[in-house]
């Protein structure tokens, strides 16, 4: 059967249920610990902070299929089902006998995939009554797919985003701000977390875990409010899982038999979103994919962090998380263009990677760019530097067929688009852009920061 170039899903062929990885795995990753007492947090501590049909989806062990409300199904039509795009030109480029395709999630106009977990949980905090809602961003993606989300059901939002992201993309600022969001850099005056970290490092370019600090705080001391997060978390996996679910539908649909299926990693809600149905029947013997996570050798939580509990942001006021981490005291270099910031991991990515699952590959965002450039020279769309690491490394898999004769299968996810990052692309082209990687002495910093409990 000849493959089109983009594989396009009827609207009746969108997924109308969520998929639940938990509810698949033989060993679950290690419950939430409430820090001050050493047990497993309960609902109704979770409760402060989150709304409650999250938090059931958080917790939520036993239901592979969750039902999409129909609400939201149908703000998912706006954009749903996303095509799945065969790389043709890019395997031409690359004289490559393997097929590539990608998974293109940038079609709507927050240019990413953070939009399908957003109108979720904005929907969810519309039906309890709330008001407003607070989140963290790191580049940016996130706060712009939450405003959009946050305008279509009329509730208040407030914005803590990562200092140097603030000043890196002020073009991300004015899309969150014209849809309504109030946009703070963090770590900001406005919190007492955010003016601790401050009195203690006023020269600090923040990291998502102070935004974190700030936008947990502002949630629980303010009426009719609750925060919410754009990855790491199982409830934002699930959302995220129709990105899975299509592409699974598209390759049955066509004969498609994934080899490999490649995803960029910071917190991990698109790669968990884009492998979840694959990795179900990985686990009960249903295939032999190779899973493989790519993260920035500045941030190398997996590759480079340790497998403990740890507190999901830098003023240690969450649960704790057993994940890869650097540590929440762990501050990612500046220069670092990308998003893919957070100093942890996905505890279902964490425990999948640590029980061998999962691999994972690190790379210097100089080489992530060339990536980026040789594929939008090719293929017409602009990536974002997220998603570039998840380019680079299937360019790398299909060079690799071309150098052994072995036709593979390589599947990407593609999380978004570049056009707000076109400072980054900018220094790029000037020879400006420059590598960091951390030393084990820098790392040792964050590592520093953990609990002294594991």
């Amino acid at each position: 059967m000849k493959i089109p170039y983009k594989i396009y899903l009827s609207e009746d062929e969108m997924p109308k249920q969520w998929f639940n990885l938990r509810a698949q795995m033989k060993e679950l990753p290690e419950p939430f610990v409430n820090p001050a007492t050493g047990e497993y947090c309960t609902k109704e501590e979770l409760l402060p902070v989150f709304c409650e049909e999250l938090v059931d989806q958080e917790l939520n062990v036993t239901d592979t299929y969750i039902d999409i409300p129909q609400e939201i199904q149908n703000y998912y039509r706006m954009y749903r089902p996303s095509p799945l795009v065969r790389a043709y030109n890019l395997e031409k480029e690359l004289d490559t006998p393997a097929e590539i395709y990608f998974k293109y999630e940038g079609t709507n106009t927050s240019g990413s995939h953070k939009l399908n977990s957003a109108v979720a949980q904005a929907y969810y905090a519309k039906k309890q009554g709330l008001t407003c809602l607070t989140t963290e961003t790191g580049a940016g993606q996130w706060g712009t797919a939450l405003s959009m989300a946050c305008a279509y059901f009329g509730l208040d939002l407030s914005v803590y985003m990562v200092k140097v992201s603030a000043e890196q993309k002020p073009h991300r600022r004015a899309v969150m701000e014209t849809y309504g969001a109030k946009v703070i850099a963090s770590p900001s005056n406005t919190t007492q977390a955010g003016r601790k970290i401050l009195a203690e490092t006023p020269d600090t370019n923040g990291s998502l875990g102070c935004a974190i600090s700030e936008a947990i705080e502002v949630a629980v001391t303010s009426e009719n409010c609750k925060y919410v997060l754009g990855s790491v978390l199982n409830h934002v996996g699930i959302h995220q899982s129709v990105i899975g679910m299509e592409t699974k539908l598209a390759c049955d649909k066509y004969g498609i038999k994934p080899d490999i299926i490649i995803g960029c990693a910071g917190g991990g809600s698109n790669l968990l979103g884009l492998i979840a149905p694959f990795m179900a029947d990985k686990i009960n013997g249903k295939n032999e994919i190779e899973f493989t996570a790519v993260e920035p050798a500045s941030c190398p939580s997996l590759t480079r962090g340790k497998y403990a509990l740890d507190f999901g942001d830098t003023g240690k006021t969450t649960p704790l998380i057993r994940m890869y981490t650097l540590g929440s005291g762990f501050m990612p270099s500046p220069n670092h263009a990308g998003g893919l910031r957070y100093h942890g991991m996905s505890p279902i990515i964490s425990k999948l990677y640590h029980d061998g699952y999962i691999n994972a590959k690190s790379y210097a965002q100089k080489e992530v760019f060339d990536a980026a450039v040789a594929f939008t020279r090719v293929e017409g769309i602009l990536p974002a530097p997220e998603s570039s690491h998840a380019i680079k490394a299937a360019m790398d898999e299909a060079l690799a067929c071309k150098a052994s004769g072995q036709k593979k299968t390589i599947v990407f996810g593609l999380t978004g688009t570049g056009y707000f990052d076109m400072t980054a692309y900018m220094n790029y082209n000037a020879g400006n852009m420059t590598d960091h990687i951390p030393t084990d002495e820098e790392l040792q910093v964050g590592f520093d920061s953990l609990p002294k409990i594991d």
